[in-house]
């Protein structure tokens, strides 16, 4: 096919963009390419589609070099890992972007200087610890509103200076024509351009003098200026904090006179009663009603009708009759042993540790590291082990099962409704541990495994294995003796937008009951990093879980709320509904997912209260009493040193008798940078990663070998790498295509018998 005609470069404001031919690798070629200039960076896209979200590749040109080849080549490149072989498309284009180029590395080595220059006049406001970073990024703007008027100006400047240079050249030139002493028509003419050039000049001069005046009175006033500016900012945070405290107590106020309205309801409801009700006290108290969830974005709930309290109350075994075996005893000592194993109980359990080296006191700045990866996938960014975290992302699937008592309570309901509660409750409780997370596991080795046998102390056994390398995506398996099996291939996606960082899991996540074979599957939510460039990092969980009972038809639907700093709800809400396959709704689940959740029976549904955001009205649910269903554990004494493990992650990388070869307790850098050896640590994560791209390369020479040239495809899959204890196969649920645990690895540990990894 013939290539479209290459349109010129158009310039808007600071902006330059067009079409230029980049060269990408020996096999492609030159390859064209979307480019854009704009306040000193050059960025580049595959095709104008993806500007607004997708970043190929960005060189700041304050500290780059820009040489020319020949005709249409050109090179710039930042003295680094960074060099961009470019091609025009004929000379005048290429001389285009050259001139471009130059003018806009000029301005932004000019602004750098002046930044470098004014920083210890103006140190950037302190940021606060968590999410209000308004004002640092509004003061960031005004800033270079700033730095770009003073460009103009200095701009300006250079242009009368030229002005003043050519206009004095023009008489100097008619001067001489002037000193000929031409007679007639043509003197006429010669003394008529001398006087209009000498009336340009004195013009230009007045402008020169005013353009002078007026940036010497710019930069006088510029820090006053700025200083009103930042007051004005203070004020108005100010004001925003006053109004959300004042929300508050209007909130408080109103929460209280209902409160207030209802115990008088309930006084004079139990005063017309008598004294013949004294013997049900304590049931009336167990289904005491209140307003279980305020402003819910999606729906709102209210108490129950009166009619049901008195229903509910002479027919208590009725609605009990739905509850699981231990719904009285929630908040009570976990699950026993597996009755079915007595003799367990006669052996020790391991004593596991409880702490681990503290976290060195390293600095290092992230954004000297992540300003060159805007737009790339995480996984391929290299990153020293300062950023991590001492376990592998194989362990930290692992930590989903903090709560597996959860799903122990959930083996034991009657209702497959309840049921839903408690696994519901369980894909919320795995968020917790990540609240003060902000370290990055190791990304594991392709075949690297992880177990986590909890048989003895918990009923289940785990196992873990990195099934791919490019895309990152591992297989997890676990099985309890309690009724219940767990199963999900999890491929964690992530881009850096430049102040925050998504991580976005694919992948279903199975739970299967023994008891009603019930086969629930969920996925995961997003996960955002913010404040990457400046100020404190904290996480945020958002989006929308749909938990399905694909054996009753039976569907929870979730909602993480993400944070808005004018939310008048509490922060990291979660909220949800569960309903049988006729869309009728039983249970309401509230709480954060950092902290705790509560479900709240229906009693009934209607739709009124207030409009929806699209003038819809919303569902009133009238529920009955709260009951919680999940706490969060507390953290250990002293987390905050040890990267704020749980009591769980605090022994995932304890070393085990008899695990796999292949085991990630047994990564030497892992182990050195637990031990607080980060420099160690860094060397040998090099050397281990360099280490897999060599076998990598070799498994795709291979590859390529076995393939005929018709069969050869650039960018597919290696078939002849496969996993050791997962096979490949389609989901029966889903149909995607995931890896399935085959069996064999907890035999091959009885017997103490690795094969081929030995």
């Amino acid at each position: 096919m013939s290539e479209p005609k290459t349109p010129t470069p158009t310039p808007a404001g600071d902006t330059y963009k067009g079409w230029v031919f980049k060269w990408t690798n020996y096999i492609k070629g030159y390859q064209r390419r979307w480019f854009v200039l704009s306040n000193g960076l050059l960025s580049y896209y595959r095709t104008q589609a993806e500007m607004g979200h997708t970043c190929r590749g960005t060189i700041n040109l304050a500290t780059a070099t820009i040489t020319v080849d020949d005709a249409c080549n050109f090179v710039i490149s930042n003295g680094g890992a960074q060099t961009y072989h470019l091609k025009a498309s004929c000379e005048v284009e290429r001389q285009r972007w050259i001139t471009a180029l130059e003018l806009a590395k000029a301005k932004a080595a000019r602004m750098q200087a002046e930044s470098d220059d004014s920083g210890d006049d103006f140190p950037p406001s302190s940021a606060p610890a968590a999410p209000g970073q308004g004002s640092a990024s509004q003061n960031s703007e005004v800033q270079s509103a700033l730095r770009t008027l003073g460009s103009k100006v200095e701009d300006l400047s250079t242009c009368n200076d030229l002005i003043s240079k050519h206009g004095s050249a023009l008489q100097r030139s008619l001067s001489e024509l002037d000193s000929l002493r031409l007679t007639g028509e043509a003197g006429d003419k010669i003394r008529q351009v001398t006087e209009r050039a000498t009336l340009f000049r004195i013009t230009s001069n007045a402008m020169i003098n005013a353009c002078r005046d007026f940036l010497a009175l710019a930069q006088a006033h510029s820090k006053r200026w700025q200083k009103a500016l930042q007051a004005e900012r203070d004020q108005r945070v100010r004001l925003e904090e006053t109004l959300e405290q004042l929300a508050k107590q209007h909130n408080n106020l109103e929460r209280a006179f209902r409160g207030a309205s209802q115990a008088n309801s309930t006084a004079d409801n139990k005063s017309a009663a008598g004294p013949g009700k004294g013997e049900a006290s304590d049931e009336d108290d167990d289904n005491e009603f209140f307003d279980a969830m305020e402003e819910a974005p999606e729906f709102i709930t209210v108490p129950a009708d009166p009619q049901f309290h008195k229903r509910s109350s002479s027919n208590i075994s009725g609605f009990n009759s739905e509850m699981c075996p231990d719904d009285q005893s929630l908040n009570e000592e976990p699950l026993a042993m597996n009755q079915e194993s007595p003799s367990q109980d006669l052996v020790p359990l391991k004593k596991r540790r409880t702490r681990i080296s503290d976290k060195p006191n390293y600095s290092l700045n992230l954004w000297s590291i992540m300003k060159n990866c805007i737009g790339k996938e995480l996984s391929k960014i290299p990153m020293p082990v300062n950023f991590n975290e001492p376990i592998s992302m194989l362990q930290r699937l692992s930590e989903d099962l903090e709560y597996h008592e959860l799903l122990d309570k959930a083996a034991k309901c009657q209702s497959s409704l309840e049921q839903m509660c408690y696994v519901a409750a369980f894909s919320v409780s795995s968020y917790s541990t990540t609240v003060h997370r902000t370290g990055k596991p190791f990304n594991p080795l392709l075949g690297e495994t992880y177990e986590l046998d909890r048989r003895r102390e918990s009923g289940y056994r785990s196992l873990c294995e990195q099934v791919s390398h490019h895309p990152p995506a591992a297989a997890h398996h676990v099985i309890s003796d309690r009724g219940w099996t767990l199963r999900q291939e999890i491929t964690v996606a992530s881009k850096f937008r430049g102040k925050y960082l998504s991580i976005m899991p694919l992948g279903t996540i199975h739970a299967i009951f023994e008891k009603g074979n019930n086969h629930y599957t969920w996925k995961k939510v997003t996960t955002t990093v913010h404040n990457i460039i400046v100020g404190k990092l904290w996480i945020d969980q958002s989006g929308e879980i749909d938990v399905v009972n694909h054996t009753t038809g039976d569907r929870c639907h979730l909602k993480f709320a993400p944070y808005s700093y004018f939310s008048r709800d509490v922060a990291r809400k979660v909220t949800g509904v569960v309903m049988d396959k006729d869309g009728k709704a039983h249970y309401v689940l509230s709480g954060t997912w950092d902290e705790k959740m509560e479900f709240s029976r229906v009693m009934q549904s209607s739709r009124g209260g207030e409009n929806g955001t699209e003038g819809k009205q919303k569902t009133v649910y009238q529920t009955l009493k709260a009951r919680e269903v999940w706490r969060r554990n507390p953290l250990p004494d002293g987390a905050e040193t040890m990267y704020y493990f749980t009591a769980l992650a605090l022994t995932l990388n304890e070393l085990e008798e008899g695990m796999a070869p292949t085991d990630s307790r047994r990564r030497p850098d892992q182990r050195l940078m637990e031990e607080g050896r980060w420099d160690e640590a860094n060397s040998e994560k090099q050397r281990l990663e360099e280490k897999q791209r060599s076998v990598r390369r070799e498994r795709e020479r291979e590859a390529a070998s076995q393939r005929t040239s018709s069969q050869s495809e650039e960018g597919a899959p290696h078939e002849n790498y496969q996993a050791l204890w997962f096979e490949r196969c389609e989901d029966r649920i889903t149909g995607e295509p995931v890896h399935i645990y085959k069996g064999g690895y907890w035999e091959a540990k009885d017997r103490g018998s690795w094969g081929r990894l030995s």
